[in-house]
């Protein structure tokens, strides 16, 4: 079986541009990162450290833990070294396997033929060690083994996770064109916020950055709603393991009297999902929901939050002139409703960006899905500026 105390590698990776905010999410478990790259981070753990990553981590979409590297030059060596790697200690013998990879290789033009190679060596091995084999197929529900493969290098690595860690669990509508809730995440501990002070979200949709902030204020964590991982399907599992984990969950979560979370949004129908997600991320007492036009969203006077607006821009819900104006909207909003807070704008266009008509003070780098945004920050100043 797997030597759960054993270290080993461990890459958790991330989608482009989130490593910086998984790295600190990663340095708060007290974990010390080897290396971070664009998209994951990599340190030196056990897999019983995988079970408190896959639990606790907002930033990250796949915690792998590294079973084996070796040179391959083609398929046939690839399946030589997987045929007499002991699986039987991994997989069970009545279990379920997927395959998941990465693959970068002359000989190789389409990684699902690798994938059919790992599986091959797999099943192969269990049919000489015991006479018959696990099931295998798509699903990530259960053990799941990851292929790295580049040029002569491969790696494989047992993916703890199996589904993303980057979907939350909360959403089950998601609504129109909804942000990822790791991206959402990921954006919030960008800004300036303190984590106490108000949130104002107007254009909320199905309202996954309202959430994520009570989320993270709260200190709940995503492993608190969601039951099922791929590293409980390892041979030699034990459940104690992850209910110890999940204990510390529930402890850590907090209460924030006074908590300000306000999200609005035109469309009836965005708030009621809205509602309906943050009820199930049990977050709906913090959230203030209401249906009006983004103007009309009540700003507190008490200032020192932040305003959050994720628009459209043009590439799926709306066409960029039509949407000039309300960005020019967005600006007047923030010039004149929010000051002594910080205002922020998340958007993929970057042309349209310049008619919000302010001077950011930052522009932090995203992706969503292949899109390049921007997450523009504005300090937005409640009287005469004074320099010290």
């Amino acid at each position: 079986m797997p030597r759960f105390h054993s270290p080993s590698r461990i890459i958790v990776t991330c989608s482009n541009r989130l490593s910086p905010y998984l790295q600190s999410e990663i340095e708060e478990l007290g974990f010390k990162p080897v290396r971070t790259f664009k998209t994951g981070v990599e340190l030196k753990g056990n897999l019983l450290d995988c079970i408190r990553l896959n639990l606790n981590l907002r930033c990250a979409s796949q915690v792998l833990f590294s079973v084996a590297e070796f040179k391959a030059f083609n398929a046939n060596d690839l399946y030589r070294a997987l045929v007499d790697f002991p699986w039987e200690d991994i997989i069970a013998a009545d279990g379920y396997f997927s395959i998941s990879s990465n693959v970068s290789n002359d000989t190789i033009n389409n990684s699902l033929f690798a994938n059919v190679k790992v599986k091959d060596a797999i099943v192969d091995r269990f049919r000489k060690q015991t006479g018959a084999r696990p099931d295998s197929g798509p699903e990530l529900d259960r053990t799941v083994i990851h292929l790295y493969w580049k040029e002569s290098l491969a790696e494989v690595f047992i993916d703890t996770s199996g589904e993303t860690l980057s979907k939350h669990g909360y959403r089950k509508i998601p609504g129109k064109a909804p942000m990822l809730e790791s991206l959402a995440a990921a954006s919030l501990l960008a800004t300036k916020w303190d984590r106490r002070s108000p949130v104002v979200n107007p254009m909320c949709g199905s309202g996954t950055i309202a959430i994520e902030a009570a989320l993270i204020a709260t200190h709940r964590k995503p492993g608190l709603l969601r039951g099922n991982y791929a590293f409980m399907h390892l041979v030699g599992y034990k459940e104690q393991w992850y209910e110890a984990e999940f204990t510390k969950l529930e402890q850590q979560v907090k209460d924030v009297p006074g908590l300000t979370i306000i999200a609005t949004d035109i469309s009836e129908d965005a708030i009621q999902v809205s509602k309906i997600n943050a009820g199930i991320a049990g977050v709906e007492e913090y959230i203030q929901f209401s249906v009006c036009d983004f103007e009309d969203t009540p700003v507190p006077e008490s200032g020192n939050g932040i305003v959050y607006f994720n628009p459209e821009y043009g590439d799926r819900l709306g066409t960029e002139k039509n949407l000039e104006l309300t960005y020019k909207r967005l600006g007047d909003f923030l010039k004149q409703k929010c000051k002594g807070y910080f205002g922020y704008i998340f958007t993929g266009n970057l042309e349209l960006a310049k008619k919000i008509g302010l001077k950011p003070s930052r522009r932090i780098e995203f992706y969503t899905s292949k899109i390049d945004c921007r997450l523009f920050e504005y300090e937005l100043y409640s009287g005469t500026r004074r320099k010290e």
